[in-house]
């Protein structure tokens, strides 16, 4: 069995590629059980959690992520993210590769976002707003970069030392990219919102969002965290990366759910339902659109199968 590195599975990732993968994924389907979700109490400090995310696809791949979150890693100078991920053979079992599973959730939760914003986003967005600074937001800003014609990016976050780092990463690789002084005129610029926090309370204001605007919600996944308030979703068109993710997991849909700011009814699709082409997306310029994903396990062996293909171990 091949243990592939972080390194490696970046490499094999170009983002193009894995948009299309993942496009290709969702029209082809595979079995996705509802991931098993566990709180892990850590004494003194905030919970971590414990995720197992299985899927396979009869007669080809078959793969789970082993995935930890642990919030209070950043103060113990670790990332907050860690896991594992083990492709295997869906006809014998064999195992096949173990993977990084940190890169692999950051490049196709990167992907999944730029794969809704393609057809999402106004074709000439230009102005991009990452709200965070963590692992996640670079990959954000490179992924929603490759599907629209980016020239501006913003970057805010709650520690403008951590914004002012991550905005000289990228200014390394050629954005124009700045600090936000402040986020409300930030979000009111900006033509893709895309927020990747742990926040449990509201982060971005719907009465902010421009017209024409596509909200990227990807922080978020328990029903107690929240990026986005209830004006937010009462003014957009509301999508989701999985309706059955989405609508038990996802705060910035549960709590709207909940309170009945949002009828479950009125989510207009998932990507299982763009990539089927069964909705139509964007349908006018000045139409404000929501994306909220929480992650599913069909895009973790989609990217697990094309690092495979790259390496030579399919």
């Amino acid at each position: 069995m091949r243990i592939v590195s972080a390194a490696e599975v970046d490499r094999a990732l170009p983002v193009l590629d894995l948009v299309d993968r993942l496009d290709e994924a969702f029209r082809d389907g595979a079995e996705v059980p509802l991931r098993h979700h566990h709180t892990v109490q850590v004494p003194g400090a905030a919970p971590g959690t414990l995720l197992l995310m299985p899927a396979w696809r009869a007669g080809g791949a078959m793969g789970v992520k082993c995935v930890s979150v642990f919030p209070g890693n950043a103060a113990r100078g670790l990332a907050s993210v860690l896991g594992v991920y083990l492709l295997m053979d869906a006809t014998t079992g064999m195992p096949r590769a173990l993977l990084d599973g940190v890169m692999l959730t950051l490049r196709r939760t990167a992907a999944a976002s730029a794969l809704a914003a393609r057809r999402l986003a106004h074709p000439q967005a230009s102005d991009l707003l990452v709200v965070g600074a963590g692992a996640l937001a670079p990959h954000l800003a490179r992924a929603h970069a490759a599907v629209r014609p980016i020239r501006r990016v913003q970057v805010w976050n709650r520690n403008p030392e951590r914004a002012a780092a991550m905005a000289g990463m990228l200014r390394a690789e050629g954005f124009d990219v700045t600090v936000a002084a402040g986020l409300e005129a930030a979000v009111r610029a900006a033509d893709i919102v895309s927020c990747a926090t742990m926040s449990h309370e509201p982060v971005v204001r719907g009465a902010w969002l421009k017209p024409g605007a596509h909200l990227d919600l990807v922080g978020g996944y328990t029903p107690a965290m929240r990026e986005a308030d209830d004006e937010a979703v009462r003014r957009s068109t509301v999508f989701v990366d999985t309706r059955g993710g989405a609508l038990k997991e996802a705060g910035d849909i549960v709590q709207p759910l909940q309170s009945g700011v949002l009828a479950e009814s009125a989510v207009a699709g998932d990507l299982f339902d763009l990539a089927h082409g069964r909705i139509a997306g964007r349908t006018s310029p000045g139409e404000i659109t929501f994306f909220k994903s929480v992650g599913t396990a069909i895009e973790d062996l989609a990217a697990a199968e094309l690092v495979a293909a790259r390496l030579g171990l399919a």
